[in-house]
């Protein structure tokens, strides 16, 4: 696994450390200072949670992404609270990884700005009003809701995995499932979109998440 991510990764242009134990990794990731961890969660001598969690204590504010074999919601939920970014069960294909890593990076390199008002067709969002208008018909969404669109629109271009949208909309105390999202996303295009079944703004990412396309009023 360790090969096959410095093989993929520095064909993309990236300089990739490797260490072969958890310990190892978090020596070198305090003394190199990297600019993205991929983190394991089973490794020898220190595990990808108290891995993280220690580098978190240290205030080491590096984004980490999380490949691990498990896959059930405690298991996200506990690394997530160990101070991971975002999770990646395997097994993952390359360009989804390619896309994680993007998205982290260019959350941390460029923080994005957030449109005040967007248009979907002939919808218009106002995020700082939480207001929706069609025409001059007022769409009503919930906070919730609102929440699901201002974290695709932090991720242009880049997929919104579900377990991201868990994580920050819902939170770790509430223990939703990802059908949980689908369901909401499934209401936000009633509301949204000009034909739900062939939805031209929510796309579906298939085996990742959601993404919004949109134009800035």
């Amino acid at each position: 696994m360790r090969t096959a991510l410095v093989g993929c990764l520095e064909s993309e242009g990236y300089r990739v450390l490797t260490a072969a134990d958890g310990a190892a990794g978090l020596g070198r990731a305090v003394k190199e200072k990297p600019d993205l961890v991929l983190l394991d969660v089973m490794m020898p001598r220190l595990d990808g949670y108290a891995l993280c969690a220690e580098l978190r204590r240290l205030t080491i504010p590096v984004p980490v992404l999380m490949l691990t074999a498990k896959g059930q919601v405690d298991d996200r939920v506990r690394g997530l609270d160990a101070g991971a970014d975002d999770y990646l069960v395997k097994p993952f294909s390359t360009d989804e990884l390619l896309a994680r890593v993007r998205a982290l990076l260019r959350r941390v390199q460029q923080p994005t700005k957030i449109p005040q008002v967007v248009r979907l067709g002939r919808v218009e969002i106002n995020l700082p009003r939480q207001r929706v208008v069609r025409g001059r018909k007022e769409i009503h969404l919930t906070a919730r809701e609102f929440a699901m669109l201002r974290l695709m629109l932090e991720s242009p271009g880049e997929p919104v995995t579900r377990e991201r949208f868990l994580d920050v909309v819902w939170g770790h105390t509430s223990f939703p499932t990802t059908r949980t999202v689908d369901m909401h996303i499934a209401t936000l295009r009633g509301k949204l979109e000009e034909n739900p079944d062939e939805p031209r703004w929510i796309k579906t990412m298939h085996g990742t998440g959601y993404k919004l396309d949109f134009t800035k009023a």
